[in-house]
């Protein structure tokens, strides 16, 4: 009995060496649709997959503190790839214990070191979903979380520079999740599935079934394009998903009770909440041509658009906030606003009076318009500083377009920014410390729409500039002030090119 015993256990010892030795198969060796399987970084315990071929379906165990900051630690199942490419996959957690911020995930890495540029698909344990992206060896970890949690099933596509997350039931009802943004990845780099415990005391598994991985996207020659209304923090740069459309809409304001944000499409004003929900269009009587030029007063009572219903040119109208008749404020068009002071008592805009495009002022009573600035070329985009002693606008004056600074009745205008983009939009923080642009590259003219942008954050205590998000978008990302009212984050609408 002893030797039919010790033959039992020398088998189970060799099966358990075997099944070890699989979830470690080295590069020669292939897992499904992946050739390797290893550990990233620290973790206290190995992890594993398990390949069940009859199901296709991925067992994939892994150890590990968390896949954030600098460095990450997991385990990771993947193959080489090149080009456009999507990994698509339903994922379960077996188990309902563990940490809620455990992970899985579907990855793009650069290369294999734990502190490589990456971009993901992570499945939290507690349900939230969010596209996480590291932009270049050891930078810190970034994301976007969606605003749909729990989703049955998820793909990470990546397409040229732009990686976005698409999530739903099935294959035929997945969407864009919204929040796409822009990393490049050297060729050849890393595709496949991971697993962090966020615990490194435990081993945390998550099943991935039904994986579909695509080396050869299919394109269209004119893809649909989709809009998402986002947050971003300015102090981590996470960005949070609001509201996701299938239509066109543009310029965020951020209400001053800081529960909603206001938006156009389709020339209608839109409000949607804060936390996600339907959007409730406000009546704005007979105009329905509003364009991207809107804003909320100072105290939140009143709305104030630029319409080009009558006459085909756009004229400037506040209603209340809630909705209601337009009263005109600007006999004159084109008149497109741009800024609210901050006593409430003055709007500044932009205009075109005999075809040379200025900064103008007008009481938000209306009456006599007053000119701000006389120099040849554009000028654009004026906002009031939280002071309201001066306004900042953009100007081409220098040759590409740049921000300036003046004082409210027009003297004294200064170049703020000096660099190799083109800055538009500038709007001053509540608090005062900030402005935030958008950026076009240089051999970009004016801020048309489906372009790569830069969301740009400068610091008015030393000037110092720093990029808060790369992404596809221009035109109707950041036209008006889009602050929240503590000044710690911004509102602002993302593109994405939809291929179907």
């Amino acid at each position: 009995m002893q030797r039919i015993a010790s033959s039992i256990l020398t088998v189970l010892i060799s099966i358990f060496q075997f099944s070890f030795a699989f979830s470690q198969l080295p590069a020669t060796d292939t897992i499904g649709l992946f050739d390797q399987s290893a550990d990233i970084g620290e973790v206290g315990k190995s992890g594993r997959v398990l390949f069940n071929k009859g199901t296709s379906t991925y067992s994939v165990s892994g150890g590990g503190t968390n896949m954030w900051f600098a460095m990450d630690a997991l385990h990771y199942v993947s193959t080489q790839a090149r080009g456009d490419v999507s990994l698509a996959a339903n994922i379960q957690w077996p188990s309902e214990d563990g940490d809620p911020h455990r992970k899985a995930c579907l990855i793009l890495r650069q290369t294999l070191s734990p502190d490589s540029a990456y971009a993901d698909v992570a499945f939290h344990g507690d349900g939230l979903c969010s596209i996480q992206y590291r932009e270049s060896d050891g930078e810190v970890t970034h994301e976007v979380q969606s605003n749909v949690s729990g989703p049955r099933r998820v793909r990470l596509e990546k397409r040229g520079d732009y990686v976005a997350m698409f999530i739903g039931e099935s294959d035929e009802a997945m969407r864009p999740s919204g929040g796409s943004f822009r990393i490049q990845f050297k060729e050849p780099f890393y595709v496949g599935l991971g697993v962090c415990a966020h615990n490194n005391d435990r081993l945390e598994t998550a099943n991935f079934s039904n994986v579909v991985l695509e080396r050869e996207l299919a394109k269209s020659a004119s893809p649909k394009i989709e809009s998402t209304l986002e947050t971003i923090s300015i102090a981590s740069t996470d960005r949070r998903v609001v509201f996701h459309s299938t239509e066109n809409i543009e310029a965020p304001n951020w209400h001053p009770d800081g529960q909603s944000i206001f938006y156009n499409s389709a020339g209608r004003i839109f409000s949607v909440p804060l936390k996600g929900g339907e959007p409730k269009q406000i009546d704005t009587g007979a105009l329905n041509r509003a364009n991207n030029d809107h804003g909320i007063s100072p105290d939140g009572k009143t709305l104030v658009i630029s319409d080009q219903t009558q006459s085909g040119g756009s004229r400037i109208y506040t209603l209340p906030i809630e909705g209601g008749t337009p009263k005109l404020i600007t006999e004159f068009a084109p008149s497109y606003w741009h800024g609210w002071s901050p006593d409430g008592k003055t709007l500044a805009y932009c205009a075109s009076r005999d075809e040379e495009f200025d900064i103008y002022s007008i009481p938000v009573s209306g009456g006599e318009e007053t000119r701000l600035t006389t120099s040849e070329g554009l000028d654009d985009g004026p906002d009031y500083s939280p002071d309201g002693k001066s306004i900042y606008f953009n100007s081409q004056r220098s040759g590409l377009m740049q921000i300036w600074k003046m004082n409210v009745d027009g003297s004294d205008q200064t170049q703020v920014t000096s660099d190799a983009f083109n800055n538009w939009f500038p709007h001053p923080s509540p608090d005062g410390r900030w402005i935030v642009f958008v950026s076009f590259e240089r051999d970009v003219e004016g801020h048309p729409a489906n372009k790569d942008v830069s969301l740009r954050l400068m610091s008015l205590a030393d000037g110092s500039i720093k990029t808060l998000a790369k992404l596809f978008g221009g035109q109707g990302t950041l036209n008006v002030p889009s602050w929240s009212p503590d000044s710690r984050n911004l509102a602002f609408v993302s593109y994405q090119k939809v291929f179907k």
